[in-house]
């Protein structure tokens, strides 16, 4: 049994403005119609072995990530909410406990949620080569065949071919070091060296190797890990690990904690045109490229542009006469930049933080366990917001004092129930709720159910939907 184990935490500033804090690229449909959560889910499915995964994320991101998980019919065997983020090490520790509980011998396939990986053949074969090695007791990580001097990933050097009794064609080396992420001129001696790889953040072991590892190097994350496990709780779909247990555990990357450390490490180099999507230059790369060798997406109007990427999000927009440039709108917010300098976007983040703008964290998107609610307009005046109810679910409303909301139906249809009576709205159907009163809403069809609200826009206002 090999159990994927997804971890869809990370923040992807570097993609920002799509990209936010509560929002990052993994839950984006960047270049497919696929997000690249969704995208990483799938790829597994077909190799040998393979089981439901075992999704592990902020707890920020579960109801989308449990919506995501719908849209493409997987159950996980779990969906794991960390309290705080904690880096890889204490997550592939938390993982690696559960699948014990699924199976004593079962080996995990680590992978990050924000990966492109288009030839999957090969990846399958790095995979099959990975779990011989890891059926052996080794502790496997995936290398990355460079094609270019990168200096954003991380580099692991080749050591001694590895031997394994098994049937497999894909080489495999023992690991000489891992080295850090390189300035130029080092990068191009590496990649010319031959001798190097990049460091894909992708691994395989057996869940009772890695912990053994892990207790032994690691012993104050492997503790503490056990202890947020124990003291954890099921929630509906969703399991939540001791919020105290998991703050006391240190933040540690799976790549320090253990892989550096131990002498059973194995690399497998693959070469799959693997791609971390890291900025908005590499999605430039990885785009269906125009006669003007722009990439385009969305609502776009563009005119002698060369070498530009844009994406339009929300709106039209209109390009004329640019070249190497990054254009790309979302409802709230416009980034334009020179093409080359999209590793750079994260400072304009870190400033939006510095000045506590909500940009730099919050899309215009919240989501509950019964749906979401977009916002559409905020002005001193007036909130406008779009409210889609999933099929087949219901919330609560808790209006505060002074404060009136006005829905209008605009497609599907449910009931409404106010203390002192109970509604059937339908498309077109106008309503008010009260201050200081509470409601319920229910969609009771296999269809969503849209409606508008307004209300009177307030200094402090607050969420006023339960179920988060």
């Amino acid at each position: 049994m090999i159990i994927p184990i997804i971890l869809a935490g990370g923040s992807g500033t570097r993609l920002w403005p799509l990209s936010r804090k509560l929002f990052p690229k993994q839950l984006l449909r960047l270049t497919r119609d696929r997000t690249l959560l969704q995208e990483t889910i799938l790829r597994v499915k077909g190799a040998s072995d393979m089981v439901d995964p075992i999704v592990i994320c902020n707890a920020s991101y579960r109801y989308i990530i449990a919506e995501q998980l719908r849209e493409i019919k997987v159950t996980p065997h779990s969906l794991v909410l960390e309290p705080a983020g904690r880096s890889t090490a204490p997550a592939v520790a938390v993982s690696a406990i559960m699948a014990m509980d699924m199976d004593p011998d079962a080996t995990i396939l680590v992978l990050p949620s924000d990966h492109l990986i288009p030839d999957i053949k090969k990846f399958h074969g790095a995979l099959g080569a990975g779990a011989c090695f890891a059926g052996r007791s080794r502790l496997i990580t995936f290398g990355v065949v460079p094609n270019a001097p990168e200096t954003g990933y991380g580099y692991i050097r080749k050591g001694a071919k590895a031997d394994c009794l098994c049937d497999t064609r894909h080489e495999a080396f023992e690991i000489s070091e891992f080295v850090e992420k390189p300035d130029i001129s080092t990068a191009r001696k590496y990649v010319g060296s031959g001798e190097y790889c990049w460091n894909s953040g992708m691994f395989m072991f057996r869940a009772a190797d890695i912990l053994r590892e892990m207790e032994t190097l690691s012993p104050e994350i492997h503790n503490a890990c056990c202890i947020a496990v124990r003291k954890g709780v099921a929630d509906n779909d969703a399991f939540l690990l001791d919020a105290e247990a998991f703050a006391g555990c240190p933040s540690d990357s799976i790549d320090y904690a253990v892989m550096e450390k131990t002498r059973r490490g194995v690399m497998v180099p693959f070469d799959a045109g693997w791609n971390d999507v890291g900025s908005w230059e590499a999605l430039w790369g990885l785009g269906e490229k125009d006669a003007g060798d722009n990439v385009v997406k969305g609502d776009v109007i563009g005119r002698d542009n060369h070498g530009c990427l844009v994406f339009a999000e929300s709106r039209l927009v209109a390009v004329l006469g640019m070249n190497n440039a990054i254009v790309v709108e979302s409802p709230d917010a416009v980034l334009v930049a020179e093409r080359g300098r999209g590793q750079e976007v994260r400072s304009i983040v870190d400033e939006l933080r510095e000045e506590g703008r909500k940009e730099a964290s919050r899309h215009n998107k919240t989501f509950f366990q019964w749906g979401r609610v977009t916002l559409i307009s905020r002005d001193e005046k007036m909130v406008v917001r779009r409210v889609t109810v999933n099929e087949r679910s219901a919330a609560m409303v808790c209006t505060p004092v002074g404060r009136v909301l006005h829905w209008i139906v605009a497609d599907g249809e449910g009931i409404l129930r106010k203390s002192d009576e109970t509604v059937v709205f339908k498309n077109g159907t106008a309503m008010q709720i009260d201050p200081e009163s509470e409601a319920v809403f229910e969609n009771c069809h296999d269809t969503p159910l849209v409606f508008m609200e307004f209300y009177q826009s307030a200094a402090g206002d607050g969420e006023h939907f339960g179920g988060r």
